[in-house]
């Protein structure tokens, strides 16, 4: 398995912080005050993109990171516009790499998947990029389990390794446990899913009348409008609030505690949005109350089509 450390040594902690609000949904303030209660809670590893904020994600990332450069894993991601074209990855890492201030990054995804482009030109790219020290890591997102090994093979051959993949992951989305996650315990990939909260459901605001992405983007409406996912997160908040904690709290600490190892990219809006979800760093999971998350939504059946051997 993949373990991330800083540029200076240190072992990153296995969760990250998403900052894909920032300059957004999130002001200046909001996601410097963000930045320094993930810091203080030991989070390492932050997680930006191209396209978050138009551009504005990896602007101010780049100006809180740079005074503790060497004591942080950057990621950043290319490939969501445009595509995966030697052209189109070189261009906007260039601009990335300019919004940060920094000259190279510690972990660079392939946003998704772009079949129209030769895998050998993307990680001919990618192997470039690290061979020149300008990354560290090559990661994949929101690719199939049949696209990263595919890609690995590619990547194989031009001396280099996927070492990432960033899957969504959470009690209501839990696809990844069929192929994905089984994936990166066989090929020692690391996990580092997104979404732990599912876009807000999990932290049980829904149920009242707040507003937030579930409202507000018909692509996240449509994502987590089952109704069996509301009934998932009202049973959460009901078991949160027989425990004594927050329904965000359980919900990452159900997705850390997976066996194979994930890295949940946390995220919100504001500093009291995100604070249930840095305690989720500190719960511990029995196996038995992991059972007791786990059976309330659906397992995901598996690949095989032969049930009655698995």
């Amino acid at each position: 398995m993949t373990h991330l450390t800083t540029r200076d040594g240190q072992t990153v902690q296995p969760f990250a912080f998403g900052t894909m609000q920032f300059g957004g949904r999130a002001d200046a303030a909001q996601s410097r005050a963000m930045f320094d209660a993930c810091v203080d809670a030991g989070i390492r590893h932050f997680d930006t993109a191209y396209v978050y904020t138009g551009g504005q994600s990896e602007t101010l990332l780049g100006q809180f990171a740079a005074p503790m450069r060497d004591s942080l894993y950057i990621a950043t991601k290319a490939g969501y516009t445009g595509g995966s074209s030697r052209a189109n990855i070189l261009e906007t890492f260039a601009q990335s790499t300019a919004r940060l201030g920094m000259e190279s990054v510690d972990l660079l995804y392939l946003h998704r998947w772009d079949g129209s482009v030769p895998l050998e030109e993307s990680f001919a790219t990618l192997a470039e990029l690290q061979a020149q020290h300008r990354i560290r890591h090559i990661g994949v997102s929101n690719f199939s389990a049949w696209q990263v090994m595919k890609a690995q093979g590619v990547a194989a051959r031009l001396g280099t390794r996927i070492d990432v993949i960033q899957p969504m992951y959470n009690l209501v989305k839990r696809q990844a446990e069929v192929e994905i996650l089984p994936m990166c315990e066989s090929e020692g990939i690391l996990p580092v899913p997104y979404s732990p909260l599912g876009g807000g459901l999990l932290t049980g605001k829904y149920s009242g009348d707040a507003t937030g992405r579930l409202t507000e983007d018909d692509r996240y409406a449509r994502r987590y409008g089952l109704e069996s996912m509301h009934k998932t997160a009202t049973d959460l908040s009901a078991m949160a609030q027989e425990l004594g904690t927050d329904p965000a709290t359980l919900a990452v600490a159900w997705v850390a505690r997976h066996p194979s190892g994930p890295v949940p990219i946390l995220s919100a809006r504001t500093p009291d949005q995100i604070r249930p979800s840095l305690a989720g760093m500190e719960y511990a999971l029995d196996d038995a109350l992991y059972a007791r998350l786990s059976a309330l939504g659906p397992t995901p059946p598996p690949a095989t089509d032969r049930l009655e051997e698995a």
